[in-house]
């Protein structure tokens, strides 16, 4: 069965429709202000940010930490997985 994960948050859903009902402590626009959005790239061993190509272990550690190198501005956003 295939997993779906949340492009801001990481977090793991059995469906794309449980993933898009629901709020996103991560979201850009602040906690809570927005759902969840797909990560359409495929799960892998490593992810990379496609900011400043830092690797993390999981999208959910990646964007757990703000990028030195985010277009907002240094640390004025997350880092972001590659597809």
């Amino acid at each position: 069965m295939a997993n779906f994960y949340c492009e801001y948050c990481g977090k793991k859903f059995s469906s794309v429709s449980s993933l898009t009902g629901q709020s996103c402590t991560r979201h850009p626009n602040g906690s809570l202000k927005g759902k969840h959005k797909l990560y359409e790239g495929a799960e892998k061993k490593s992810y990379t940010c496609k900011f400043c190509g830092k690797s993390f272990s999981s999208i959910e550690s990646m964007t757990a930490s703000h990028c030195t190198r985010h277009p907002d501005g240094s640390l004025k956003g997350r880092h972001s997985p590659a597809l």
